[in-house]
C-alpha cells in the first residue's frame, strides 16, 4: 500500500497549476496522476461500475413495479370483462394493458424510498483530482498537501491505496475521504527548492 495525497480542483487550470508547482517542488511525473471525478450519482462512469449501480432510493422499485404490473393487469382484465358487454371483446386486452402499466408505475413509485439511507454521507464533489504517491516521492506529505491547498484545491485527502504504473489504481469514488488540514508553515530555510537549484 502507498500513502496517497490527493487534491480535488474545480477547474482544469487550477489542477494544471498544481501539477506544475508539484513538479517544481520535486515530485516526479511517475508519482503524479490526474483524473476526473464525476458528479455524485452518475452511474457506470468508472471501469469498476460507476459510483453506484443504482440510486440509493431506487433499490426496491424493480420488485414493486413487477408486483404492481401483475395486480394492475388482473384488475384491468376484470374491468375489461365488465366493459366487454358494452364495447366488445377488444376492451379486455386494452383494459389489461392499461391496468398493468398503471400498476407498474404505482408499484415503482411506492417502492422508492423518499429518504434513502446513504452508506456514505460525505460524497466527493465533481472536479479534477490530482493524486501523488507520497510513499515513493522525495517530497514530504505536508509539502504536497500545502502546494495543493495553495493552488486552490477545494479539498485535500490522504489515503492508503495501490499505485500501479503511475496511477492510483484502486481509487473508490464512494470511499469517505480522510481530509487533510492545512499543514503548519515550512520554515524559510527548509522550503523545497525547484529542481536545478
Amino acid at each position: 500500500m502507498s500513502t496517497i495525497i490527493a487534491g480535488l480542483f474545480d477547474t482544469g487550470p487550477r489542477a494544471a497549476d498544481a501539477k506544475e508547482r508539484l513538479r517544481q517542488a520535486g515530485v516526479q511525473e511517475t508519482d503524479m496522476c490526474e483524473f476526473v471525478v464525476n458528479p455524485p450519482g452518475q452511474h457506470d462512469q468508472y471501469p469498476i461500475g460507476g459510483d453506484r449501480n443504482e440510486s440509493p432510493g431506487a433499490r426496491g422499485a424493480d420488485g414493486s413495479a413487477a408486483t404492481g404490473a401483475v395486480v394492475g393487469g388482473a384488475v384491468g382484465i376484470a374491468a375489461g370483462a365488465a366493459a366487454a358487454i358494452a364495447v366488445g371483446p377488444i376492451a379486455i386486452p386494452l383494459a389489461a394493458g392499461v391496468g398493468a402499466y398503471t400498476g407498474s408505475l404505482l408499484g415503482a413509485l411506492n417502492g422508492t424510498d423518499e429518504n434513502p439511507k446513504r452508506e456514505h454521507e460525505v460524497l466527493r464533489t465533481a472536479g479534477t483530482m490530482i493524486a501523488v504517491n507520497a510513499s515513493s516521492s522525495d517530497v514530504n506529505t505536508a509539502t504536497i498537501a500545502r502546494v495543493m491547498m495553495e493552488c486552490g484545491a477545494e479539498e485535500v485527502e490522504r489515503a492508503d491505496g495501490s499505485w500501479n504504473y503511475g496511477v492510483w489504481s484502486d481509487f473508490d469514488p464512494l470511499s469517505i475521504p480522510q481530509r487533510v488540514d492545512m499543514p503548519p508553515p515550512i520554515p524559510e530555510g527548509r522550503r523545497a527548492a525547484p529542481p536545478g537549484h
